[in-house]
């Protein structure tokens, strides 16, 4: 639905060096649908998370950087040519050696492990600036769980979204956790002067009412583009899902102004600095919030759904984030990253999902054991066999 205006944003060249198990690739691709087949352990989540990286954040898997570099190794880098509606970009990232060239990968420990970014061929302050060119939406095996897992798996899906939509959200949960990391530090230091907890608590209140806000507004985006989808027939086969915000900001915002919240949760933090210097970290706050999802046509929540339902509901929910993305992006679908996409589908769902994805006109990235799997996408999509580092085409 969100890329029906023809806009696309697709990566056209991508290069790996010294990047998890690949010692050096190159790979030239169009804006069709990319799938990766091969045995487990061949290399192409690794290709994947390569992708993800093009965008800002810490890619797919969340990895430390120093991680990332090929055994043996103490560098690592990923570039690519991305074509987007305002034209060709080139982006590079990666890791850089040691001081003087040294790969030791002992002195790795002892550098800085943050990420090097470029855009064509200037060097960034950070990988936020990514944003600016292309935005990626993921579903991970690792997400499988997300209904049934902790709150802060929901909570960072949720983040995600929002932070494709404003890349401002990000300092403000950066924001928000270093002040309340000093906070919990003079809590746990048994430090009983109140004057050195206000600057801190006034951060965290005027930052978590600001990022309980983003997050309603978001999910009722959200909420829409679920809605819009269910009426208009769209993914069928995907049930539909129910959205609640939970937490004590997001429930005191619905009914009174943010100024307000905003001074209650300052005083709240000032009242309540024996109770949580006791549990050792602040209870309060939007750190604590939850997503609620609920199986809309059956009205149960998603967490007592079956494995098949829960995923069915999950690349809903990623297919209204697609759209959501794209209505920000005058009609640019993002890039779309869907690892071992076929686990827990049956055959007519896959057949769907695939439908979906090329309705979207979104440059998809997939990857699963059979290719098989992926036969109803026929001449739609280019595919790839990934072999221990290696990727050569099919079909």
């Amino acid at each position: 639905m969100a890329g029906a205006s023809g806009k696309r944003v697709w990566v056209e060249r991508l290069r790996l060096t010294d990047f998890r198990n690949y010692r050096s690739l190159s790979l030239s691709v169009g804006p069709a649908p990319v799938v990766l087949s091969g045995a487990n352990g061949s290399g192409k989540t690794n290709l994947l998370e390569a992708v993800s990286l093009l965008t800002s954040g810490q890619g797919l898997r969340r990895a430390p950087y120093p991680e990332l570099a090929r055994v043996g190794a103490t560098a690592w880098a990923v570039a690519a040519h991305l074509n987007t509606p305002l034209g060709g970009v080139d982006i590079g990232t990666g890791l850089a050696e040691g001081p003087d060239g040294d790969r030791r990968p002992e002195r790795s420990v002892a550098r800085n492990t943050g990420r090097i970014v470029r855009v064509d061929g200037e060097p960034q302050s950070g990988s936020g600036v990514l944003a600016d060119h292309v935005e990626m939406v993921w579903l991970i095996p690792a997400m499988d769980g997300l209904f049934t897992g902790p709150a802060s798996d929901r909570r960072r899906f949720l983040d995600r979204l929002i932070g494709c939509l404003h890349p401002s959200y990000r300092t403000l949960l950066g924001q928000f956790e270093r002040a309340m990391q000093q906070r919990n530090r003079l809590l746990a230091d048994d430090v009983r002067d109140g004057a050195r907890f206000e600057a801190f608590e006034r951060i965290m209140a005027e930052t978590g009412v600001a990022i309980a806000a983003a997050r309603a507004v978001a999910v009722a985006e959200l909420a829409a583009a679920i809605g819009a989808r269910r009426d208009a027939g769209a993914g069928a086969l995907f049930p539909w899902a129910e959205l609640a915000l939970v937490g004590t900001l997001e429930s005191a915002l619905a009914a009174r102004p943010a100024i307000e919240v905003e001074d209650d949760y300052f005083a709240l933090l000032g009242r309540e600095r024996e109770r949580d210097r006791v549990a050792g970290r602040t209870l309060d706050g939007p750190h604590r919030s939850d997503l609620a999802v609920g199986h809309g046509p059956k009205e149960l929540p998603a967490k007592v759904c079956s494995t098949g339902e829960q995923k069915a509901l999950l690349v809903g929910l990623v297919l209204a984030h697609c759209d959501v993305v794209g209505q920000r992006q005058e009609g640019a679908a993002p890039i779309l990253i869907l690892d071992e996409i076929t686990a827990h589908l049956d055959p007519l769902r896959r057949a769907a999902l695939f439908e979906e994805v090329v309705c979207l006109g979104s440059q998809t990235w997939m990857s699963g054991t059979d290719p098989e799997a992926f036969a109803a996408l026929g001449e739609r999509a280019q595919f790839f066999r990934v072999e221990e580092g290696r990727i050569t085409p099919f079909r």
